[in-house]
């Protein structure tokens, strides 16, 4: 007789993790269970494939990434569907999600080359003779701890990067998506078949454990604060470098010159979008005195027209993970308690496993809806006397992931105000989507980056190698120096470094 399961939470069953849809309880698939024994297997796999794929170099690793980009761009209504299968998550939002991947993938490789390629650096004044070199080269296996969330885009963002730069891959999804995480796996098998560069082992919390402990040359984790410091911490036994991008509080603040109606549309897409699953998402919003009124219909109206079910086509999906609704509904019952108010939704918005769009107003700053991560369909929306205040506030948590500025005028020094890794200006989340710009957090939202240049760096050591290339001229390093020799070496010292300008 098969177990009654809760619909959405992963379960172990004779070996086999079984991944099931949060709404419907539908099972999606059945995957291996990886022991410490297989996880070890991999990685040794993997440093083997390792050498063939670094072996192929930038222009080889280009051509299989963009073909690999290209089985994805076709096959986007598939995967889509697969997203909302599993996790919940909307047809339209999981098509956006997966194509920001896309595009990522894209950009990793096309620049891979640019970013960790050798080239000549600089000599110093008193090294003339020598030429400087500076290369980046792949740590070798990289393991990747990828969320539930974001199950496609955020994995990608250090799988993309850590393959471009030549490293190979062992990728364990959350045991809440894991079918979405081994479908693009075998999808980028079928374009690199010689050997398993990109290799995906599923689990619990246990396996993601004996990740950190299998012999990995780096770990990139993305999940909880709490969490990524139990994975720094197991790293941390072999010295093992991380990449953190742990939890956010992110808030926006709409100024009193703010063009109203797009600030508006972009707090509820900010907040609410993925059911406010979302790491960046917008959870706090600050608005000036002068416009907030305005501004909180605006938003009210907006939210209220969402519709929310496990239908594809709906706005907001089921709460992919089911013991995040005792969060939400502590969060927004800890408010109401404490004087807040709520102008939509509410106490009785949670509806497992959904929870409906709910506005919260009047709520003090020391709050667990203000201070802790909700990751739900929820917003507070605080009058504050000016955008000044606002950012005072917005900083005024532990977190410091990303976050927003609506403003006509000052959007820009505002937004170097903030202390957060990424700051959007009159938009929501968009710097997610550029994979130009490097994305990661301060403070409890952990360190590292990627995307972007720095990203591709991230999966790399840096090389130096200088070269003799003429005779010394002023040898200070060596004991065959004279005080004649040290003597013209203090002349041209002072005549290069000794003037104010």
């Amino acid at each position: 007789m098969t177990a009654t399961r809760t619909p959405g939470v992963p379960a172990i069953d004779d070996g086999s993790l079984i991944s099931t849809n949060p709404a419907t309880g539908e099972e999606v698939g059945r995957f291996p269970v990886a022991s410490t024994d297989s996880l070890t297997a991999a990685v040794a796999r993997a440093r083997d494939a390792a050498a063939w794929w670094a072996g192929l170099g930038f222009a080889g690793r280009k051509q299989r990434l963009l073909a690999f980009r290209s089985v994805l761009a076709n096959r986007l209504e598939e995967l889509a569907a697969l997203m909302n299968r599993e996790g919940g998550k909307p047809r339209a939002d999981a098509l956006v999600e997966a194509i920001a991947a896309v595009d990522h993938i894209a950009w990793a490789a096309q620049r891979a080359r640019k970013v960790l390629g050798r080239r000549r650096v600089g000599s110093s004044v008193l090294l003339k003779e020598h030429a400087a070199y500076l290369e980046y080269l792949p740590f070798g296996v990289v393991g990747v701890i990828g969320p539930w969330n974001y199950p496609i885009l955020t994995p990608m963002g250090s799988i993309a990067y850590a393959l471009a730069a030549g490293n190979a891959v062992v990728f364990k999804p959350s045991e809440y998506t894991p079918a979405v995480g081994q479908w693009f796996v075998d999808r980028f098998n079928e374009v690199v078949p010689e050997h398993p560069v990109l290799q995906v082992v599923h689990g619990l919390g246990d396996a993601g454990a004996a990740l950190c402990r299998s012999g990995v040359d780096k770990i990139a984790f993305t999940g909880s604060t709490a969490t990524g410091k139990k994975v720094m911490a197991a790293a941390a036994e072999s010295l093992t470098p991380v990449l953190l991008e742990c939890g956010g509080k992110d808030a926006m603040v709409v100024a009193a010159d703010a063009d109203l109606d797009g600030a508006a549309s972009a707090c509820v897409w900010g907040g609410l979008t993925n059911a406010g699953q979302t790491c960046v998402g917008i959870e706090r919003v600050y608005v000036a005195e002068p416009v907030f009124d305005d501004f909180l219909n605006r938003v009210v109206a907006r939210a209220a027209k969402l519709t929310v079910g496990a239908d594809p086509s709906s706005d907001i999906g089921p709460i992919t993970m089911p013991s995040q609704i005792d969060i939400i509904r502590r969060h927004i019952e800890d408010a109401l308690t404490r004087g807040g108010r709520a102008v939509l939704g509410g106490a009785e918005a949670v509806q497992p496993p959904f929870v409906n769009p709910t506005i919260l107003v009047d709520v003090p700053e020391d709050a667990a809806a203000v201070q802790e991560e909700t990751f739900g369909p929820t917003l507070t929306i605080t009058r504050v006397r000016d955008a000044a205040e606002g950012v005072r506030l917005a900083n005024n948590t532990g977190y410091g992931l990303g976050g927003a500025i609506f403003s006509k005028s000052s959007g820009l020094a505002l937004a170097r105000q903030v202390r957060s890794g990424m700051t959007s200006i009159n938009s929501a989340l968009t710097f997610a989507g550029m994979p130009a710009l490097p994305f990661g957090g301060v403070g409890n939202s952990g360190f590292g980056r990627i995307h972007g240049d720095d990203g591709l760096r991230e999966f790399t050591r840096p090389k130096s190698i200088v070269k003799r290339r003429g005779p010394t001229l002023l040898a200070a390093a060596t004991f065959d120096r004279t005080e004649k020799t040290m003597t013209q070496i203090l002349r041209v010292v002072r005549l290069v470094h000794g003037r104010s300008k």
